[in-house]
């Protein structure tokens, strides 16, 4: 190996990194496997270099383009370290950060990235989240693992660092990788010590700091937020001093809302991890990106407090009242840069020029929103002057005049970054430059003056420096006093002892120039980190607006209407609508009443019907007015929830060792251990995973205890009519169902308990409509049917269905004379066979199954087996599909 690979190899190893990008001139280098790692991911090409008789793999990218490549590495779950090479010379290098997915400052767009630490003492749990690419740092303390693996999912960390106890649990870890899909990372024991975690946080927020947020020193929050200000330092992106402040919260502030319901709702993407169709990406209308990310923030952890969403609500009504004024606003707002990112790259020195240029340009339209506002008669009296008066407007102003007034108006490159009259030593500098750069410009028009020549031309490049070139029918009239420097196809270069001593002074000046910008604008970029809080309360103030008028562009386009909220335990909505659903399709309204006496809803009606659009859009109302918005209803009374609960379908999990039943009753005993009676919760199907019977008694008895134990207002769909029964027996169950319009379908036969339809021809409407009472039947066949199941199998479906119901034989149909007919008794779940039958139940004596223990032992195990099967076989709750699979299973094993 060459030295300069060794060199490379040992700063790995001294970076514990995956990857290592080190600085050799003007590129980063990646060498050895490295080389062949970001070669595979990023689609580099790789060089074989040869160097005292060793060879090895190298790739690299030029020191500009290095931050793409960085993020994807890191994106992709890599550490990244980076080693800048220092002084003039090629040979000191040292580390100067590592990238980790949570400490990623490149990041853009709309998303937040924390990295969270959580320790554990006891039962108790702090949680510290950091966002370095917008000095974000907040604090919280619960009491269970429940409630901090929520509190996780809400932040979506992309790294976690678990303190000691935590790095052992395998269940809690397993939860982080699977849930909030995070990286795991492990940091020094000793960050987490309390003494240490305590010195460091107050080193960093200030002495006062734990006691004016009023959290208890060296507690598991402290340890947290200790352990995590010691990682970002060592990984050393330099922005420390962008967290400016720490902001603690209690978990109950926020509406509880685990990772089975936002996905499951679809807060932030859908079930197929898609952004569009989310209902953050229906509400979506801001147009910054900080505006986006607010938005976010609020739809997966909406508010307790009703004076803060009363306020949201007054800010929303006022924008969705006055068109020309909202679009003013967003008008305003558009263009605004990202001032929270902005202070934690000047605050790491990675801001440029055209950053702070940024800077200016956003604090201008802070200034004239405010004045819009203040001057708008609809704006005025609303809360959305208090939202802007929460930046110091004098402390605004100037540091906006500071850079403005320092800056050039275009502030591009190594020079010209700064107005003339900034800096009398830079005019100086700048005005010899001028001189100097004049003089070779207007070199090769003094050269025809005053020789012979009549073409010649003035060029620079990084070999030859300045030059004169002159085509060779011209060479012979070349000044004696020039001396040829290269000589080309149609050419020479020339250059004279003027010229040397002009470029001499022509670099020195670009140096000494170049040297001096570099100087004022790390001063410069130095004085707006020091106002790092100011450009974080004012990239904050932005991006609430923005995020309100987001909601009343939504909600004036859509006829939301303002929710009343309440402090009681009611829920009235009237004509609801789902908030992404109503986007795709004419949707029909439904109410959604709760009150006394009514305050658990059996949800029953056919598949398809609507059933869980209707529960999920119940939640998502809900939802949407505690984050502060408008809903789509007609009027809505909202008693607010402290949390909101969801199960809806089953997967199976079969990578955890977790089937798909396993799956529905863990998020079942999630909802029944954590919902209270300030809670809502939506059950679609329970117990369905499993036997009948079993699965019956599941609902039943969950049911119960929802109604009598944690007495939470509830909707419950459920093909089990069986259900429906407790309306009768509990005095705050209700039944409710989805119409369907079926008088075709009926005049052509239907699946009435009277007999199912064996025809074709007749046709079911759904009509969306939620109405009172339980529903009467399934039409389980006919979905089928719509979804394609072949005419056969439909017809026969049928049949089976009509003489089940009707306790008569049916043909299991092996395709010979005299096959074999089963009887199957609804009533008591017996099963009779009877060989040679012809449709119709045996007559007495003739029943194949024998009367007594002798005809049982008469058949072979295999029969048993089958019979035991049928018998425990729940036919009305099973789908005539798998029916039909069943009985041919049976019929083979028979033969």
């Amino acid at each position: 190996m060459t030295g300069i690979v060794e060199e490379f190899l040992a700063l790995k190893e001294e970076s514990d990194a995956d990857v290592l990008a080190m600085q050799v001139g003007d590129f980063y280098e990646f060498f050895a496997d490295d080389a062949r790692l970001v070669a595979d991911e990023l689609d580099l090409k790789v060089s074989e270099k040869s160097s005292h008789g060793s060879s090895y793999p190298m790739a690299g990218v030029p020191l500009s383009e290095l931050t793409p490549y960085l993020k994807s590495l890191v994106e992709r779950g890599y550490t990244v370290a980076v080693a800048e090479q220092r002084g003039d010379d090629d040979t000191t290098r040292e580390i100067t950060r590592t990238a980790t997915p949570g400490t990623l400052l490149e990041a853009t767009g709309a998303d937040a990235r924390y990295l969270v630490a959580v320790v554990r003492e006891g039962d108790a749990y702090g949680l510290a989240a950091v966002d370095v690419t917008t000095g974000a740092f907040r604090l919280t303390e619960v009491g269970d693992e429940r409630t901090a693996l929520a509190e996780l999912g809400r932040f979506g960390p992309e790294e976690v660092l678990p303190g000691p106890v935590l790095r052992g649990d395998d269940d809690f870890c397993d939860a982080v990788r699977d849930d909030a899909d995070a990286t795991l990372s492990v940091h020094g024991t000793e960050a987490f010590a309390p003494g240490k975690a305590t010195h460091r946080v107050r080193e960093q927020f200030g002495e006062g700091a734990l006691d004016a947020v009023g959290v208890e020193p060296e507690g598991p929050g402290v340890r947290a937020a200790g352990a995590a200000l010691d990682y970002v330092a060592e990984t050393g992106v330099g922005v420390l001093s962008s967290l400016t402040r720490v902001q603690p919260y209690r978990a109950d502030d926020h509406v509880s809302l685990d990772p089975t319901t936002r996905r499951n709702l679809e807060l932030t993407e859908t079930m197929r991890g898609d952004r569009e169709g989310s209902l953050a990406a229906t509400l979506d209308h801001t147009v910054t990106a900080m505006g986006a990310r607010r938005l976010e923030a609020w739809l997966v952890r909406p508010l307790q407090r009703r004076g803060e969403l009363e306020r949201r609500h007054d800010c929303v009504a006022a924008l969705a009242d006055d068109a020309l004024e909202r679009d003013a606003v967003r008008e305003t707002l558009d263009g605004a840069a990202d001032l929270e990112r902005l202070a934690a790259r000047c605050t790491s020195g990675s801001a440029d020029p055209g950053a702070l240029k940024r800077v200016v340009d956003t604090l201008e339209r802070l200034d004239a929103l405010r004045e819009r506002v203040a001057s708008s008669p609809s704006l005025a009296d609303s809360p959305l002057g208090d939202v802007l008066a929460r930046v110091d407007a004098d402390d605004a102003a100037a540091l906006r005049e500071t850079v403005d007034d320092a800056l050039a108006d275009d502030p591009g490159g190594e020079t010209g970054i700064f107005a003339r009259g900034y800096d009398e030593t830079l005019d100086e500098l700048a005005a010899e430059h001028d001189e100097l750069v004049a003089w070779f410009d207007t070199l090769a028009e003094r050269v025809k003056a005053e020789s012979e020549l009549s073409r010649v031309t003035v060029d620079r490049n990084k070999t030859d420096g300045y030059y004169l070139q002159v085509g060779h029918s011209q060479t012979d009239r070349v000044p004696d006093d020039y001396r040829e420097v290269k000589t080309l196809k149609n050419s020479k270069r020339y250059r004279s002892a003027e010229l040397d001593e002009k470029e001499r002074a022509l670099f020195r000046v670009e140096e000494e120039r170049a040297a001096r910008e570099r100087e004022l604008f790390d001063e410069l970029r130095a004085e707006v980190a020091a106002h790092a809080s100011l450009l974080q309360d004012a990239g904050r103030a932005l991006a609430e607006v923005d995020a309100l008028a987001s909601f009343a562009e939504h909600a004036s386009a859509n006829r939301w209407t303002r929710p009343e909220l309440r402090d009681d335990r009611s829920l009235d909505v009237s004509a609801g609508r789902h908030p992404v659903v109503e986007q795709a399709v004419e949707f029909v309204p439904n109410d959604a009443r709760f009150g006394e006496g009514r305050r658990f809803l059996v949800v029953t009606g056919p598949n398809m019907s609507g059933k869980s659009t209707y529960m999920r859009q119940t939640a998502l109302i809900v939802l949407l007015a505690q984050a502060g918005s408008f809903v789509p209803a007609e009027s809505a009374e909202i008693g607010l929830v402290d949390g909101v609960y969801t199960r809806v379908g089953a997967l199976d999990e079969l990578a955890q060792g977790r089937s798909t039943f396993m799956v529905e009753m863990q998020e079942l005993s999630n909802i029944l251990h954590s919902a209270t009676a300030d809670s809502l919760v939506v059950l679609d199907e329970v117990g369905r995973g499993t036997a009948s019977d079993d699965g019956i008694s599941i609902a039943w008895a969950a049911t119960e205890y929802l109604h009598n134990e944690v007495r939470a207002k509830t909707l419950f769909a459920t093909h089990y009519h069986e259900l429906t029964a407790l309306a009768d027996r509990l005095d705050g169950v209700r039944n409710v169902h989805v119409e369907v319009d079926d008088e075709s379908y009926a005049s052509a036969g239907s699946e009435e308990e009277s007999g199912p339809a064996t025809g074709r021809d007749g046709d079911v409407t759904f009509l969306r409509t939620v109405a009172e009472g339980p529903a009467n039947r399934s039409y389980g066949i006919h979905v089928a049917d719509l979804a394609g199941v072949p005419d056969p199998v439909v017809s026969r479906s049928r049949d089976v269905l009509e003489r089940l119901r009707a306790d008569e034989a049916i043909d299991v149909r092996g395709g010979s004379e005299g096959s074999e007919q089963v009887v199957f008794d609804l009533g008591s779940g017996e099963l009779r066979t009877d060989e040679g039958a012809t449709g119709e139940s045996g007559g007495e004596g003739e029943d194949a199954a024998g009367d007594g223990e002798d005809d049982a032992a008469a058949l072979d195990s295999e029969a048993a087996a089958v019979l035991d099967e049928l018998r425990n076989t729940d036919v009305n709750n099973s789908s005539p599909l798998d029916l039909l699979q069943r009985v041919n299973e049976w019929q083979k094993r028979l033969d």
